[in-house]
């Protein structure tokens, strides 16, 4: 059985005449008569009855119709489905993402990409820098949105996307919150809590290499993993730490955030698009094209 018997079946079931329907489908009578018997002889049923009339339908007829109408149109669905997953209009997207980028960055990309898209399904994963990148190596991820800079090892292609700066993190009644601004020499003595080296290595290598570029020792007191970790430390008065400040929007009241002078114009920091360049799926490449219209990208 084959799908052109099925639709020669559904045109002549229309017609009720060979000839009408060989023209229909652009094929001569004989082929067309042969191919139903064909089909009949398979089945083991009469489809049609020849009649001096014309013909009629067959109670097998009619179920085998009601059949043929299904079939093709889940085959046409197939091809439908087909071509879109070339184009990237259907499939399955594997997206992770930091935290910092769920507030702002995240929610835009993800609303407008599924309004363009609604027929890509979005898997959408939370995971640190680190964890993403090694997912991304082992092909369990199609495209992430990580923290830059990336120090870590990776195949990768990391683009950035929003640049951010450097604020200084203090408790609301810290004497340094009434200032506008801080010179980072100021620092020197503080106390200050800083990202894990093993578990958030960029932001931690970010924090230090500032503090090098401005001549400064910092006076570690503590390390932390998550943002909201640090700034709970540093609202108990533990001490101080240097964000990016993206990160803010996780501060409460009891935090105050300055903005820092003297701090390098070679250190970059903010949120990346990493992706395999060798992996990249069509709905993943649909998803890139769209990041980009969505986000200015930075020119590094």
């Amino acid at each position: 059985m084959e799908l052109r018997q099925l639709k020669q079946v559904l045109v002549l079931a229309e017609t009720l005449n060979f000839r009408r329907a060989a023209e229909q489908l652009h094929i001569a009578q004989p082929p067309l008569s042969t191919s139903i018997k064909k089909l009949e002889e398979e089945l083991g049923v009469l489809l049609f009855e020849r009649l001096p009339s014309g013909l009629r339908l067959t109670p097998a007829g009619e179920v085998v119709l009601r059949n043929a109408r299904r079939t093709l149109f889940y085959a046409e669905e197939i091809r439908r489905s087909a071509r879109e997953g070339e184009s990237g209009e259907q499939g399955r997207l594997r997206v992770g993402f930091v935290g910092s980028a769920s507030y702002a960055l995240l929610p835009r990309i993800v609303r407008s990409f599924r309004e363009r898209y609604p027929r890509i399904d979005l898997l959408i994963e939370e995971g640190p820098t680190s964890g993403l990148l090694r997912r991304l190596d082992e092909h369990t991820l199609d495209v992430a949105l990580v923290r830059f800079p990336v120090l870590e090892s990776t195949s990768a292609s990391i683009t950035l996307l929003q640049r951010e700066r450097l604020v200084l993190a203090v408790s609301s009644d810290s004497p340094l919150a009434t200032r506008d601004e801080v010179e980072i020499a100021e620092l020197a003595e503080l106390p200050f809590i800083i990202y894990s080296r093993s578990l958030v290595p960029s932001l931690h290598a970010l924090t230090l290499y500032a503090f090098q570029e401005a001549g400064i020792q910092p006076r570690i007191v503590q390390e932390a993993v998550q943002v909201h970790a640090i700034l709970g430390l540093v609202e108990g008065g533990l001490g101080v730490a240097l964000l990016p400040d993206g990160l803010g929007k996780y501060a409460g009241d009891g935090i105050r955030l300055i903005p820092l002078r003297g701090v390098s114009e070679k250190l970059v920091v903010g949120t990346a698009l990493a992706v395999l360049p060798d992996a990249v799926t069509p709905a993943a490449r649909n998803f890139i094209e769209h990041v980009r219209e969505v986000v200015q990208v930075v020119e590094e």
